[in-house]
């Protein structure tokens, strides 16, 4: 009876196994080959005339490709420029998703139709929006400089996603803009609120109404009720809503190239994102190697965040 047993536990086992076989085939296809192929290709001086013939599986490793990164003017000012971008995107993102889910979750007339107009950014096609953007900041036929110079507001049309920097007087202080990035940035927020909007929203209809009920009673206000019951409950929410906006921010590249072609990315002195330095090492100079070792040292950078937040998030809730 007992080796009975044993035969029928063999049997599963190995029906679990030949049932993983295709996923960890996929894995191993889609995800784990093209991370160690790209470390090889950092490691090896590839270029175009190396893609064909024996040169890529030679095993002549070096770190000349990383020494290339490190002494590229270019790569301090990318960096910088990514982070901005990405720290900046998200905290807009998820800033005007709580402003639209804080809206729409009461109860009122027409309550429907605007979560779906407030969804609509996320779900239009990028290269629509990309364009229709791009066409309203346009210096010559944009709507928004026509209306400004129409009503007074601009004395000629601003250039956005062309002008460096864009200098301000306010209140007698000289403020440089970086006009093309910000540019980016309002369209990165405007384009990606929506999926913030969803997660902050769910949360917000899960939170009980008796707590809300319990601070009425005790006479506390909006403003109160907002910090000591909803700010606390959405923790969780933040947690997914930052991670997501790092990873997604800074590995964004369709934007990006959509609203300022394929040149040098963001023009001026800000320099381009880490992925448009990227592309153009290994699309435009055809330095393949060099590519891949930027993508490397990208991968490194991300892993860390992810963990520093993973640990962070952990005490912070341990600390509760």
């Amino acid at each position: 009876m007992k080796v009975e047993f044993r035969t029928l536990l063999d049997k599963e086992s190995r029906l679990a196994f030949w049932m993983l076989v295709p996923t960890f085939t996929v894995v191993i296809a889609f995800v784990i080959f093209p991370v160690i192929w790209n470390l090889w290709l950092s490691l090896k001086p590839v270029s175009l005339a190396d893609l064909r013939g024996t040169a890529l599986f030679k095993f002549n490793l070096s770190l000349e490709n990383f020494q290339k990164v490190f002494s590229d003017p270019d790569f301090v000012s990318a960096i910088l420029t990514t982070l901005i971008y990405t720290v900046a995107g998200s905290t807009l993102s998820i800033f005007l998703g709580l402003m639209a889910a804080l809206l729409v979750h009461g109860e009122f007339r027409g309550r429907s139709l605007l979560r779906g107009l407030f969804i609509a950014p996320y779900i239009a096609p990028v290269v629509a929006v990309a364009f229709t953007w791009s066409f309203i900041l346009d210096p010559q036929l944009g709507v928004l400089n026509w209306l400004a110079v129409d009503r007074g507001l601009l004395a000629q049309p601003i250039p956005f996603l062309s002008q460096r920097w864009w200098e301000l007087d306010l209140m007698g202080v000289r403020v440089r803009l970086p006009l093309a990035l910000t540019s980016v940035i309002l369209f990165e927020g405007w384009r990606s609120f929506p999926f913030a909007f969803l997660f902050i929203l769910a949360r917000l209809q899960a939170i009980p109404d008796e707590l809300y009920e319990a601070a009425d009673i005790d006479g506390a206000s909006p403003w109160r009720k907002f910090w000591m019951i909803t700010w606390p409950m959405l923790r969780p929410v933040w947690f997914i809503l930052i991670l997501f906006g790092l990873i997604y921010n800074t590995y964004s590249f369709n934007i990006v190239i959509m609203m300022f072609g394929f040149g040098a990315g963001i023009p001026g002195e800000w320099g381009d994102l880490m992925m448009t330095n990227i592309f153009r090492n290994s699309f435009q100079l055809w330095n393949f190697g060099t590519g891949a070792a930027t993508s490397v040292l990208l991968l490194i950078v991300m892993i860390i965040i992810v963990n520093v937040w993973f640990r962070y998030f952990k005490k912070t809730e341990e600390l509760r």
